[in-house]
């Protein structure tokens, strides 16, 4: 009997959490619901525009979420770069915003999302309204931003200074870790500088992996600090003197400096944006924040135009399969198949952002780009990544612009094989016994080491990969191959490096080719005015990401999130045991800059 009532109070406690997360569900439809049907938010017919408290991506997104977040009404939105660009631009022809505040301590983004973002600031400001910057704690990425502004305020109170100290990338290596586990991680690969596995292999970086991210920072580092330094009218060599001597470290200092224009409390901060408001009470000051004014102004593609310029979206890692997270190969395929079918696209931006994958699903890719070229122009754009699969699919689109920071190249393939023999034997004390038809049925099981003859075969894969990679490039750039071989062997440019050495043709934004492709419709003009641009691949909406959710599908958080063990798993998401017997063109990581 006691069973019973403990299988019935176990139902009734089932049936109370599943009708709480009814409830939940159904509460955030009907909060959606009531958000679509409240029509174009009203602008103030005077003020300010705030970029304040907000997060820049590739797309526009509400991003994953959980029950939780549901719960406690917790879903943050990405703002798409394109979408922020848009609306800066229109604010600049707009009479009834008077100027820009931002508080660049609230804003998040990747270094590409910031590179284009400045570069909208900057032609906003040009159009004679002012900027105006405020922040409490400036870091190197943040001032960088808010270096464009005409006038940079810092908080007056005490415990408020500057975090700036330049930029820089960690690298977590692994080897002694799976030296102690009994894990043996044999890595076949092409390229000298194809750091991608190194970690596996080695307690530090290879000299020509250190060489190579020692180049890339300070690439990166003279891009940031030469516009920094230009906003504020000082020089770079300034700039990285105050950093390197750890001269800015507090607020005076900013100000010393000429990092500064003023310290100012809160109300002081107020009476100066009411002033560019025009208004002498603070109930009259108007400051729209930047999601509101892009719903009021930034008009989404209803898809009846007959001219239209398509974005195709490559952000993320590329896999195999027609999943619809990452860029996964056929499915991908399968969307640019159909911007290729619609007669109504006149000319395609493809904006990658990505540091590879799988050669199966780039090459998919890249073949369906060639016949996408062959119809109507294909304009490369990238983004934070644009690196070894990344470069691969979009090498042959008919002009590539980049931004300065954009990490690209890493032409150069590998594969990784792990070797558990020795965790099994030595620490779970289990025998493995294989009978296979050859000597060679469990090469890639994983429970033994290959030999001599098992590893010149992969390398004799990876090599014919290789040459097919440089061979593409080569024909896809209009270069000599043996030039691509001399650039490539796996080495990661930034995007003002890859410029000098032909792997990108200009330095510009997702913007930039927006405009460029405009032009290559045989347009007179790069001007918008009659042309729709769409995006592809179509973003899941809040309908379809709940589905997800009840399916427990990859929105699921890590159980690792903010554990001392979440740069493994950032390490290890990629590689699985079916990955063992493919050859990828991938960067080694994603690079987390500190900056």
């Amino acid at each position: 009997m006691k069973q019973f009532w403990k299988m019935v109070f176990a139902g009734v406690c089932a049936l109370i959490i599943f009708a709480a997360l009814c409830s939940v569900l159904s509460l955030f439809f009907l909060v959606s619901l009531t958000a679509a049907g409240s029509g174009t938010p009203t602008i103030p017919k005077s003020g300010g525009l705030s970029l304040s408290e907000a997060s820049f991506g590739e797309t526009t997104s509400d991003g994953d979420f959980d029950v939780m977040s549901l719960a406690m009404g917790g879903i943050s939105k990405t703002i798409g770069i394109w979408e922020a660009v848009q609306a800066v631009n229109a604010a600049a022809e707009d009479p009834a915003i008077k100027f820009i505040y931002m508080n660049a301590d609230e804003i998040d983004g990747g270094m590409a999302q910031l590179e284009e973002l400045r570069q909208a600031l900057a032609h906003f400001r040009s159009s004679g309204k002012p900027i105006v910057a405020y922040t409490e704690y400036p870091t190197t990425g943040s001032y960088w931003l808010m270096s464009v502004a005409d006038k940079v305020y810092m908080s007056a109170n005490s415990g408020c200074g500057p975090q700036m100290t330049g930029v820089a990338t960690q690298t977590i290596f692994y080897k002694d870790l799976l030296d102690k586990l009994g894990v043996n991680v044999q890595l076949i690969r092409h390229g000298k500088y194809k750091s991608a596995g190194e970690a596996y292999i080695r307690s530090e970086p290879s000299p020509e992996n250190r060489h190579q991210y020692e180049e890339m920072i300070n690439s990166v580092w003279e891009s940031i600090s030469t516009e920094t330094a230009e906003g504020r009218g000082i020089t770079a060599e300034a700039l990285s003197a105050m950093i390197d001597n750890l001269s800015l470290n507090n607020a005076q200092d900013m100000i010393d400096n000429g990092l500064v224009d003023e310290l100012v409390t809160k109300e002081e901060l107020e009476e100066k944006l009411m002033t560019l408001a025009g208004v002498s009470k603070i109930k009259d000051l108007k400051i729209t924040p930047l999601k509101t004014y892009i719903e009021a102004t930034v008009q989404p593609s209803n898809g009846l135009s007959k001219k239209k310029i398509a974005i195709i979206y490559a952000d993320g890692n590329i896999v195999e399969g027609s999943g619809k997270s990452n860029v996964a190969g056929d499915h991908f395929a399968s969307e640019i198949a159909k911007v290729r079918a619609d007669s109504t696209v006149k000319a395609v931006v493809f904006r990658v952002n990505s540091p590879g994958g799988t050669v199966l699903a780039a090459d998919k890719i890249r073949t369906e780009i060639d016949l996408l070229r062959k119809e109507k122009p294909v304009i490369a754009s990238y983004g934070g990544y644009a690196a070894s699969g990344g470069y691969w699919i979009s090498s042959s689109c008919d002009k590539v612009y980049s931004d300065k920071t954009t990490l690209t190249g890493s032409i150069g393939v590998f594969s990784i094989v792990p070797d558990l023999s020795g965790t099994i034997k030595d620490l779970a004390h289990v025998n493995v016994v294989t009978i296979g038809s050859s000597s060679h049925g469990d090469m890639l099981s994983g429970m033994r080491p290959l030999d001599e003859d098992e590893l010149a075969y992969m390398q004799e894969s990876v090599e014919e990969i290789y040459s097919d990679f440089v061979g593409k490039v080569a024909e896809g750039r209009g270069l000599e191959e043996s030039y691509v071989d001399e650039i490539a062997q796996g080495r990661v440019w930034t995007g003002a490096e890859a410029l000098k050495i032909g792997l990108v043709d200009e330095i510009g934004t997702l913007e930039d080719a927006i405009h460029y492709a405009v032009l290559a419709t045989g347009a007179a003009s790069s001007d918008l005015k009659g042309w729709d641009v769409v995006a592809y691949p179509k973003q899941p909406g809040t309908a379809e990401k709940i589905m997800d959710l009840l399916g427990l599908n990859e929105t699921r958080a890590s159980i690792f999130k903010g554990t001392p063990f979440e740069d493994i798993e950032l390490a290890y998401k990629h590689w699985d045991w079916q990955s063992s017997q493919k050859v990828l063109a991938r960067l080694p990581y994603e690079f987390q800059f500190i900056y």
